[in-house]
Formats: C-alpha cells, structure tokens, sequence
C-alpha cells in the first residue's frame, strides 16, 4: 500500500508583517511579486478601498490592501509556502460601488464553471508540460453519444474519448469521468490523456464524459444515478468496443460532489469498477452542508455516514487527493482510513492548493499511472 501522510498543517498562508520596499513595486509592471517566503500583490488606480479575496480556507477573506504614498497604489503581501496555487479577485470600493475584478496587473487566469480567476503560482511551482499540448501527441477522437436510461427515465448525452491509435481488436481499459465536459473545459482532459498516452504514463483507453443537469440531487448519494453509472454505462461501452474484461481496467473518476457520487456508486455497486480516483471529495457530516441545502445535506451525509459505518471493499486501488487550502481538508483526511479497511491500496495526497479545476488537473497524472499502471509517477 502506497500512502502520502497527511499534512501536518505547518504549510500555511498568512499575512505578512510588512511590504517590499516601495520604490521596487512601484518600479515593477507584472504582479505577483514572488519570492521563497511569499508573494505581494499590488492594484493601481483610484479606489476608496481595496481587498483581495481569496478562497483558502482558514484565511481571512477579504484581506484589506494597503494604500502606498504615491495615493493610488494598493499593496498586500501574504507568507506562501513553497509549491503553492492560489486563486483570487481583487474587490475594489469606490463611491459607494464594489465590484470584483481580476487583477489587472496578473496575466496568469483559470476559468471554472463560474467564471475566471486570478492565479498566484508561489515560488516552485510550475504547471507540468504534460498539461500543455504538446504536438509531438497524436490527439485521440472526441465524440458524443447518446444513451437512453431506464434507471433515470432520460436520454444522456455522453462524450466518448477514444485514443489516437485505436484499433478494433484490442481491449481497452475504461475511464468514467464525473462532470467529464467540466474536466475538458478547465482541466484540459484531452490534452492530459493524449500527453499521457504519448508517454505512455498511462496506456492507450477508452473514456466516457458524464454530465449532470441535476448535479446536487444525482451525485449526492442516488441510487438511480449509482445505477446508471455502474450498469448502463458498462453496458452501453461493452457494445461498442472491447473493453478489457477485469475489473482492474475500468476506473470511476470524479472531483467535489463527483467524487461523493464515484464513490457512491462504487459503494452501490462494487463488483464493476476496480479502481477510483476522489479528489477534493465533498465527504461532510455535518452542518457545513446546509450551504447545498437541506436536502442534499440529508442525502450526502446520510451517504457518508453509512459508508463510515460499513465501508466495503469499494474499489481494489482508491486515490484520493485534496488540496491543502481547501475546508474539505479534514473531512478527506477522515475518511482515508475507513476506505482503508477494506480497499487493499490506498495513494493519498495533499497538495498546496484549494478547490479548482487546475489542482484536480495537477493531480492525474499520479491518479492515472498509479490505478492503470500500478506506479505513481512524480514530478515533471
């Protein structure tokens, strides 16, 4: 069994006691200014106030920015381990009007379903190559299908990943991906699989895109939707191409409320799927939530405790990640040891990041060759 310990919580952000000299940021054009200790952000134009707004858990938010003396010049600077990504905005006052904006002085942005971000990456990080197209890759086929559910009583539309140099009579392994069009927007799934492919980090598969439309009631804990994911999807493939027979080649992917409904399904079900990948999982048992509403708080939570109560063998390979600066934190480190019981492997890791789309993106390659492969692969 192979396991990242989970952090120790030394790896924090906070304010720092003081700025950078202030000739050097008023001299410099492109922010964050970022050093081994932190980064200083800094906004120019008229404002009554600033504020950077951030989403790391257990940091204030919002962080007031310093007037310099120049007048309009705002400055802030946090202590950042080493390693770390932070998204943010940037909340500027002014006659009475707030608005929220990307920094205008960061070129750096990641977009999710809500929009976009300004992106702070701290001293050593660098985004891995293999996110990035690469056009030595030869790019796989996406398409749509379109699959009627009894169990839901619908008709899905289904993208469907196939590899580059796909042949009819091989067996491919199956990846079934949670919000699957999400993770081709904002996590460059394409790109990631066919960079993958080509260095034969993972090996050449097959894989189908989930989408819901009723997200909050289908991934929190639906036995229809466990069904359909476990059953029909399985199904569906098998008729159209030959899929690898164990179920050590099929895996179930799925970040925030999809990891909730991978596992969900996975527990449903646990006979079909031999690998999971949960990451940032939204494993809460209590009042945290009530934000998604009481009825999918009663329905996760419900879930959840059934699964601390009697786990199973849900998957024989699980990986799990989460980011540091995320209030998940302790509800992923939680639940590690109780799918530890029973599950023969379990890789989990931490990184210095919150709940974005480009952390999962950062995560799969280790996810991937660990359940496929069986190695974890680190570093660039």
């Amino acid at each position: 069994m192979t396991t990242v310990a989970p952090n120790s919580g030394s790896r924090t952000v906070r304010v720092a006691a003081g700025l950078p000299d202030t000739a050097a940021l008023l001299a410099a054009e492109t922010f964050p200014l970022v050093d081994p200790h932190g980064a200083t952000f800094v906004y120019r134009g008229p404002a009554d106030a600033v504020r950077w707004r951030s989403w790391v858990h257990g940091l204030a938010d919002p962080l007031p920015m310093q007037r310099l003396p120049s007048g309009d010049t705002w400055a802030l600077r946090i202590e950042l381990p080493p390693g770390s990504r932070i998204e943010y905005k940037l909340e500027i006052e002014q006659d009475g009007r707030v608005e929220w904006i990307l920094d205008p002085l960061n070129p750096v942005v990641a977009t999710d379903p809500f929009g976009a971000n300004s992106v702070c990456r701290g001293y050593g990080y660098v985004r891995p190559p293999w996110t990035l197209p690469d056009p030595a890759a030869k790019q796989g086929h996406l398409d749509e299908i379109l699959l009627d559910s009894r169990a839901l009583g619908t008709t899905r539309s289904l993208g469907l990943y196939v590899p580059a140099e796909f042949e009819r009579g091989n067996r491919y392994p199956l990846l079934v991906v949670h919000d699957g069009f999400d993770y081709l927007r904002y996590a460059n799934l394409q790109v990631v699989l066919d960079n993958l492919i080509q260095r034969r980090d993972i090996p050449p598969l097959i894989a189908v895109l989930t989408q819901s439309d009723d997200r909050l009631r289908e991934y929190g804990g639906d036995d229809r939707h466990a069904e359909f994911v476990a059953k029909e999807i399985s199904a569906a493939l098998e008729q159209r191409f030959a899929l690898q027979e164990s179920r050590s080649g099929r895996v179930l992917m799925g970040a925030s409320f999809g990891a909730v409904a991978s596992l969900h399904a996975a527990w449903r079900h646990p006979t079909v799927y031999g690998g999971l990948v949960l990451q940032s999982g939204s494993f809460a048992r209590d009042e945290s939530l009530h934000a998604w509403g009481a009825s999918t708080f009663g329905s996760v939570a419900g879930f959840v405790s059934r699964v601390y109560a009697a786990p199973g063998r849900v998957a024989d390979s699980i990986y799990m990640s989460c980011g540091i600066y995320e209030s998940l934190i302790e509800d992923n480190r939680e639940l590690l040891p109780v799918l530890r019981q029973h599950s023969p492997s379990v890789l989990y890791e931490e990184a210095p990041d919150g709940h974005h789309w480009e952390n999962w993106r950062d995560r799969m390659r280790s996810a991937l060759s660990w359940l496929f492969l069986g190695r974890p692969r680190e570093g660039q």
